[in-house]
Parts: C-alpha cells; sequence; structure tokens
C-alpha cells in the first residue's frame, strides 16, 4: 500500500528559481503549472526556465469550468455593504463573457474567505450587489453559484492557447479542472495526444456523481478538496474523499492524488502541525497515491523546506507502517 508514493509541486513566484528547482530532484514527480495564475504571453518562458534547471516532468494544469475574480484593488467588503460589479468597475468576473449569465437575486460565494454576496439587479454588463457576509475580496480567487447551476465550457479560450504551446513544447502532462462528467474527459482526451498522461480533477458534487463512470474511462485523478468544499461543505470532506477513493480504486490501474491544506501551515512557519502530518498519513492509508503541495509551494516561505518534509514523511511512512515501536 505505501510503495511509490508521488509528490506534485505548484510553481510561483517562491518555487520559480534555481535553488528550488536544482533541488527537488527524486522527491517531486510533478511541476504544476496552473493556469488560473499565469499569463498565456508567459507561458513559453516560464517552461523554458524549468527545463534550464530541471528535468522533472511539468503538467498543465487548466483553468476549466470555473468562475474567478478580477479585482483591480483588493479590499475589505463588509456586511451590507452595497456596490458594483462588472465592466469598468473594481470587481469583475473570469471568463469575459460570465456576467451576462449572472440574474438578480444569485448568491455568489467568493474565494475562501466567507465572503458572500447577493445580486439586487441587473444593469447591461454590471450588476448591483449586497453584501451578505463579510469578506476580502482579491483577484483570481474561485466563485461560486450557491442557489444554480451555471454551464460553462470544460475549456477557456486562455485553456485552448496554451495546450496548443505546450504541445509544441512536448509537455506530455495536462491537468482537467472542474471534470464534471465523462463527456468533459472524452473531449479532453480528443485534443491532446493519445500517449500523453491526463489527470482529472474532482472538485464538484456533479463529479461526484459522476465518479463511477470516471473510474471506467480515465486513469489518473486529483481530488482537490479546496474547490470541493465549496461545493459540498468542508464537513463533509472526510466522507466525500473516502467516497471517491473506494470508488475509483475498483479499477487497480487508476491513480489518485489529493491536494490543499496539507502543509498549510508552513506557508508561513517552517514546520507543519500535528493534524497536517496525520492527515497527509490518513490520506496515504486510505489509498492516495500520491500528494499535492499547492500554495505551500507556490507562494509559501519554504517552499523547499515542505518538499524535503513531505518527501521525509513519505519515506518514513513506507519503512515504518507497523514496526514505528521497534
Amino acid at each position: 500500500m505505501f510503495h511509490n508514493k508521488k509528490i506534485f509541486c505548484t510553481l510561483g513566484p517562491s518555487s520559480l528559481n534555481p535553488l528550488f528547482l536544482k533541488n527537488i530532484k527524486k522527491k517531486v514527480s510533478l511541476l504544476r503549472l496552473n493556469l488560473s495564475h499565469i499569463e498565456t504571453k508567459n507561458i513559453t518562458n516560464i517552461i523554458k526556465y524549468i527545463r534550464r534547471f530541471t528535468p522533472t516532468p511539468i503538467c498543465i494544469d487548466t483553468e476549466g469550468a470555473q468562475i474567478r475574480t478580477k479585482v483591480r484593488k483588493k479590499i475589505f467588503l463588509k456586511k451590507n455593504q452595497k456596490n458594483y460589479l462588472g465592466k469598468n468597475c473594481n470587481f469583475n468576473l473570469y471568463p469575459p463573457d460570465i456576467i451576462q449569465k449572472i440574474n438578480t437575486k444569485d448568491i455568489l460565494d467568493v474565494g475562501f474567505d466567507g465572503l458572500k454576496i447577493k445580486i439586487l439587479h441587473k444593469n447591461g454588463s454590471k450588476r448591483k450587489f449586497q453584501v451578505i457576509n463579510s469578506g476580502t475580496l482579491e483577484t483570481n480567487k474561485g466563485v461560486h453559484i450557491i442557489n444554480r447551476k451555471i454551464n460553462l465550457d470544460f475549456l477557456t479560450e486562455k485553456d485552448k492557447l496554451v495546450i496548443d504551446i505546450a504541445k509544441k513544447m512536448k509537455i506530455n502532462n495536462y491537468a482537467l479542472s472542474f471534470t464534471n462528467t465523462a463527456e468533459d474527459i472524452k473531449k479532453f482526451n480528443i485534443i491532446l495526444p493519445r500517449k500523453s498522461t491526463k489527470i482529472f480533477k474532482i472538485e464538484t458534487k456533479e463529479a461526484i456523481t459522476n465518479i463511477k463512470k470516471f473510474a471506467k474511462i480515465a486513469n489518473n485523478f486529483l481530488i482537490d478538496r479546496g474547490d470541493l468544499s465549496k461545493d459540498i461543505g468542508i464537513m463533509n470532506i472526510p466522507f466525500a474523499q473516502k467516497y471517491i477513493i473506494n470508488q475509483l480504486k475498483v479499477n487497480k490501474k487508476n491513480k489518485i492524488f489529493i491536494a490543499t491544506n496539507y502543509l498549510e501551515t508552513m506557508i508561513n512557519n517552517s514546520l507543519p502541525t500535528r493534524a497536517e502530518i496525520n492527515d497527509i498519513y490518513s490520506s496515504i492509508n486510505s489509498g492516495a497515491d500520491g500528494i499535492v503541495l499547492a500554495a505551500e509551494t507556490a507562494i509559501g516561505k519554504y517552499p523547499l523546506e515542505c518538499v524535503n518534509l513531505l518527501d521525509k514523511f513519505l519515506k518514513h511512512i513506507k519503512k515504518r507502517d507497523q514496526k514505528w515501536l521497534k
């Protein structure tokens, strides 16, 4: 059960440097580029830069079917405060045409700081809203529509452009964010080389309802507990994680990786908490094939320490499980 566990890590300002890239060899299996935080015009140079310092494979992680914030200036919004979002406002939404699908009475759950707003009325390309739960408004944060579902294309136009660039640069690993249906998997497979590795991310309630179908037509999955918690509620994450793993492991070829909050404390501190170490062990013990580091290595103060600690602990699990008292 504990053999060959893998580490994926997300690259960002904290880890796109020679020190990090040169020192992860044989520890990290995949370097994730999150397109939600990378501009299309920079992707070619970023890939070239990574390859200068490490042979570790790169994974293009798409934006996928998600609404995100576009904010000119970070601000704190107080309960009952009223304002506008949309064209020429401080607060807008992405993809660009999504604002036309936002209706009166829609409730938007914004980011992970508790911010919730209610749309009061429509006015062309703008929407007046009222804050129903205070929180910080920042750019590039996920937005969930609480009261209804809005259908989005499985890829953004940016995703399609970057995938074309990545294929020309012989990138062999791709992740589809917000995989919702079996049709999403089939369409993603069609546009990518047959021999490339495709990872399908489970981060919505709809994906969970289709998980048995997924298990039959794909082999690599990533449970993103962050966005999933916004869709099903944070208290349901342990049950969902166990259910997803059990369903996907019916096919022994399937590999499952899990992300979000594993070493969150180490964004600002050099050591993890006991709860975080236990979380990693529990995930591996339940059948996960690897752990994904996100903010810890992208924007944290201790990206290399996170990788070293996780690598050491995974080896410790493999060596000491059932023998820890000896």
